[in-house]
């Protein structure tokens, strides 16, 4: 097949959008490339079309566990075999994705980078026929980007396995010198450089300074009408605005990191189906969700720097239509982010403090852990050992930074299971054990492929089927896996916290002081961009497009800057227009203020009334009281 025939067979689309097809020639032709597409330009398709287009697998480094989840179930709906390694999987889950990667059908894995540093891992795509290594948010391998993540420098060490393999860098945010940082740290060769612009053109961006947030906030949403994103810094106050929202004859809906998977899908399906219009969230909404018709996006709080503005702003108007997106600002909001800011950065001795504590919540010996992985709760954490959570968190990125630790975001695995005997032995083991006759066959007949693959399953699903209670079918599939019957892993939706060395002793610690304070200054310079985006007045549109490098652009007319400097200019005219009718009106009669006001064809009332303000006050028009004259 053409890459037009498995864009319209698989993706439905007659046409490739703008780069889109010389990108994905660029690969097919065997050349590295790095693409820079604004948030929606479609970068899966890059990478997904050249893929389907030949032989063997792709493999997808990616650092989003939710996103690669996304694209794993959108391509199996097209009827493409993908899997995912993610973390919360089982060995033996692993072990059996990678064996049917190598001799299977698959065509897409997602990795997260941390995954490339297992050997096992490394060791069986050796065995695999690769045809495409695809890095998205390639942004992250560089310490100038704004979302830096350690273990994406281990990326290139694949090359010297993959020597031959093409490589695809993809992001929707860098500067010149992230760009510069990507090439070289990902050691592309001879790279076709694909950079499409970052404008878009159908947004309309606004800042306003507004001291009563809630009320604004109100009146947008039943301004714009249609599907929105509220972005807010925390996750109570994602469910308090959502509740305001709902007082005041809206449907809104909230949702953050911490809430249960299970929960967060059905909110985001709600959303994505119009069910809900307005999602109130913190920054872990929205990433890979491609809703065309969100017509606004408001920011009640300040954004982290003006490349996740960007990316969140960018959700809005998929559909080239007209949309919106919102920063509120009020002056109370810098010092908060300043303050907030200076109390984000442990000392290197609260960094080795977090370190310690940790490994005794764990309860892990000196030397022990290499390797294993623990569900993270931070809330608890901090509480146990009186911690604060955002100086907690930052300790553990350094941590991640100097590769003691890798910290996994928050997500959704649900329960599933694997027959670990052949079909012979477990009839054998229900003719031994008549008891289980009946458990056993419900599973047969509910769940097939079971013998082959790990497969999903609800023991919600399963009580109702065996009228038994809940508790009881989890006892039951514990008690089959003790007997080696079945594996079985039960549902998890917490962070993970993996241990890539063993714990380490307070001296033999060592933590990379220089980059954290780098870093600092590196977060901070961005922190002014956004101060000098929200309190400048200049083109919105100029403003972004010249941080991402793109100089002289010109002005998009539709943001408020621009709006403003139009009726400003229109209002000029309507004076200068105004005047000049009426002194032609009269110098062919004197008028009473009646006549005189409603004979002139332009401008509004109080503009009319204006003008012949300003005209009396210079002396050019002159009145006895009821009529004016020249």
């Amino acid at each position: 097949m053409t890459i037009q025939e498995i864009l319209k067979n698989y993706w439905g689309h007659q046409y490739f959008r703008p780069l889109q097809e010389e990108i994905i020639t660029a690969v097919l032709n065997g050349n590295d490339a790095l693409a820079l597409l604004p948030t929606g330009g479609g970068k899966s398709v890059c990478f997904q079309v050249p893929a389907m287009a030949k032989p063997g697998i792709c493999l997808v480094i990616s650092p989003l566990i939710a996103l690669m989840k996304d694209q794993v179930e959108n391509l199996k709906t097209k009827g493409i075999e993908a899997a995912a390694i993610v973390s919360g999987m089982g060995k033996r889950e692993i072990d059996i994705t990678l064996d049917d990667c190598i001799y299977g059908n698959v065509k897409f894995l997602y990795l997260s980078p941390e995954r490339l540093q297992s050997e096992l891992v490394r060791e069986r795509i050796k065995y695999m026929q690769v045809n495409l290594l695809a890095v998205d948010e390639a942004h992250c391998i560089s310490q100038w980007g704004y979302d830096f993540r350690p273990p994406y420098l281990h990326i290139a060490e694949l090359r010297k396995l993959l020597p031959k393999v093409p490589v695809l860098a993809l992001t929707a945010t860098a500067t010149e010198q992230v760009r510069g940082d990507i090439i070289n740290k990902l050691q592309l060769k001879s790279p076709a450089v694909f950079v499409k612009s970052f404008e878009r053109k159908n947004i309309s961006y606004l800042v306003e300074q507004e001291e009563n947030k809630l009320r604004r906030v109100v009146q947008i949403a039943k301004g714009a009408k249609g599907s929105g994103i509220i972005y807010v810094r925390s996750r109570k106050d994602t469910f308090e605005l959502s509740k305001y929202l709902n007082s005041h004859g809206l449907k809104a809906d909230y949702y953050h990191a911490g809430l249960p998977g299970d929960i967060r899908s059905l909110k985001q399906e709600a959303w994505k189906n119009n069910q809900t219009d307005i999602m109130v969230a913190t920054n872990a909404f929205g990433m890979g969700i491609d809703k065309p018709d969100v017509r606004f996006v408001i920011h009640r709080d300040l954004p982290e720097s003006l490349e996740a503005y960007y990316q969140e702003a960018g959700r809005a108007g998929r559909d080239e239509q007209r949309a919106y997106a919102v920063l509120l600002y009020h002056q109370v909001d810098r010092i908060r982010q300043e303050k907030k800011f200076e109390a984000s950065y442990p000392s290197l001795e609260e960094i080795k403090q977090a370190y310690h504590f940790l490994a005794n919540y764990y309860q892990l010996a000196y030397g022990a852990g290499e390797g294993l992985s623990f569900d993270f709760d931070l809330p608890d954490f901090c509480k146990r050992f009186n911690l604060d959570p955002i100086k907690t968190l930052n300790a553990l990125k350094f941590l991640e930074q100097d590769e003691y630790l890798a910290v996994n975001e928050s997500v959704y695995l649900p329960s599933r299971f694997r027959f670990e005997v052949m079909n012979e032995e477990l009839y054998n083991f229900q003719i031994q054990n008549p008891a289980w006759d009946v458990f056993i066959k419900v599973l047969l007949r509910t769940y097939g492929g079971a013998f082959d693959h790990y497969v999903n399953i609800r023991e919600f699903d399963l009580a109702r089927r065996t009228n038994t209670p809940v508790q009881m079918i989890i006892e039951h599939l514990n008690q089959l896996q003790d007997y080696g019957v079945l594996s079985y892993l039960q549902q998890t939706d917490k962070p993970q916290i993996t241990y890539l060395r063993p714990r380490q002793t307070s001296s033999h610690l060592l933590i990379n002081i220089n980059f954290i304070n780098e870093r600092k200054e590196l977060n901070r310079a961005k922190m002014e961009a956004v101060f000098n985006y929200a309190e400048h007045k200049q083109c919105r549109s100029q403003m972004l497009l010249g941080y991402f490098d793109e100089a002289n652009a010109p002005k998009c007319g539709i943001c408020d800057v621009c709006l403003a400097e139009k009726r400003q200019l229109h209002h000029k005219d309507i004076v200068a227009d105004i005047t000049a009718e009426m002194l032609e009106l009269l110098t062919v009669r004197p008028l009473s203020l009646e006549e005189l006001i409603e004979s002139l064809r332009k401008g509004h009332q109080k503009e009319k009334l204006d003008v012949l303000r300003t005209l009396l006050d210079a002396g050019k028009i002159k009145t006895n009281g009821s009529v004016y004259y020249l």
